[in-house]
């Protein structure tokens, strides 16, 4: 069952573990999630990696008891209405961009449609050790950590094809 508006307006928590709302998306929750996440970020690469780095891990700290306690409530391992995971997953796809030499390089929409679509597609099919957070690690260590686990492999992934081009 995908709580209403009017459920997630009961708790801030509830509604910012549905992503302010992108979770209640009746088609493709996680990808509007991932969409608002990266619309969310794009200030953020103008900051130093530092500081980037720091506001992901604030919430992914943030995120686990949110998102375990939604879950709870919702008594549902990982309910599609999450998407706060999409968020810290999605602004770790997002590191590369700034990480280089010359971020303003990286800063353009390719890159940045890059980054949106090959982490849509790795925290769809969860590649290993992503899989197993999704299936083995309770509440919110495992809603949040196979997204992060996607958003580092699309860190990576965006970084070797740079090396490449």
């Amino acid at each position: 069952m995908k709580p209403g508006i009017r459920t997630l307006l009961t708790r801030p928590s509830y509604l910012l573990a549905a992503g302010f709302g992108a979770g209640l998306s009746p088609l493709a929750p996680g990808t509007v999630g991932s969409a608002l996440a990266l619309a969310l970020f794009l200030p953020a690469l103008l900051l130093p990696l530092w500081m980037q780095l720091a506001i992901i891990a604030l919430a992914f700290a943030i995120g686990v008891p949110l998102c375990g306690r939604l879950a709870k409530d919702l008594q549902q391992k990982d309910p599609g209405v999450i998407v706060w995971d999409e968020f810290v997953g999605m602004w770790l796809a997002l590191l590369p961009l700034n990480a280089l030499e010359s971020p303003l390089a990286w800063q353009s929409w390719p890159w940045l449609l890059a980054a949106f679509l090959v982490f849509r597609l790795l925290d769809i099919i969860k590649p290993w050790p992503a899989n197993w957070a999704d299936q083995r690690l309770p509440g919110g260590a495992g809603v949040m950590l196979d997204d992060a686990v996607a958003g580092g492999y699309t860190l990576a992934i965006l970084m070797a094809l740079h090396q490449l081009l």
